[in-house]
């Protein structure tokens, strides 16, 4: 069995798997701390790491991922808070995937918050209320590309873009805020949507597919002292 925690970054996950015809792959809730550990418990040969909980609840412990490296089983992670651990835990020998982990491994991005967002609830396909701050970018990055706005444009929208609280960034907060903005200009952007949490959450589960759980080896050189604790 592999184990993906996965919402709001990719919210048809389990759909996908069963396109996939990935009957091993079992897709759970955004992982809080204690969720990768009963993975490991119930029998996890690989764990992907997509989105994770934080703010009202634990988040996830690198010691969990940690312990699941130590055991040999492979920890992939991207996107979200993936991402993050991927780049803390790499190390250790946890692998990251996609764009935003390439981002935050080279030092082009390092605030956490930057893929941080609010959403609905599960029940309704974690529904996204605000734009992460790496959605603005790569769709500020694709516009430009396209010739649809100029650099000036971009680098203003981007700086307007950070000035907002994740809680409350949207296309149209920003609008609000950005004196040179318009909603004609907003359109134009969004002509050019880009979301790269998706992307990246979908080059995970193509890898963790395609992941061999019986020939991953842990690297020798180091050593788990303390193990978490179990809630």
């Amino acid at each position: 069995m592999k184990v993906v925690f996965v919402g709001p970054s990719l919210p048809d996950a389990a759909a996908i798997v069963r396109a996939m015809g990935a009957e091993d792959i079992e897709i759970r809730p955004p992982a809080q701390r204690g969720d990768l550990r009963r993975a490991l418990e119930e029998g996890a040969a690989a764990i992907g790491l997509i989105d994770g909980i934080f703010e009202h609840v634990r988040p996830v412990w690198h010691k969990e991922i940690l312990l699941a490296l130590s055991r040999g089983v492979p920890v992939l992670g991207a996107a979200s808070m993936g991402a993050l651990r991927a780049v803390e835990c790499a190390p250790f020998g946890m692998r990251g995937v996609g764009r935003i982990y390439e981002d935050y491994r080279s030092g082009r991005r390092i605030d956490d918050g930057d893929v941080a967002l609010q959403h609905g609830p599960a029940e309704l396909g974690y529904p996204p209320l605000s734009v992460p701050l790496v959605t603005v970018d790569a769709t500020l990055e694709t516009a430009l590309q396209a010739g649809a706005i100029s650099p000036d444009e971009a680098r203003d929208w981007a700086r307007a873009a950070r000035a907002i609280h994740f809680k409350e960034r949207s296309w149209r907060r920003i609008v609000d805020m950005f004196v040179g903005a318009n909603t004609k200009s907003m359109q134009r952007i969004l002509a050019h949507a880009t979301d790269p949490k998706r992307q990246d959450a979908l080059a995970l589960l193509h890898e963790i597919n395609l992941t061999q759980p019986a020939v991953f080896k842990r690297l020798p050189d180091w050593t788990l002292h303390l193990l978490p604790d179990s809630d």
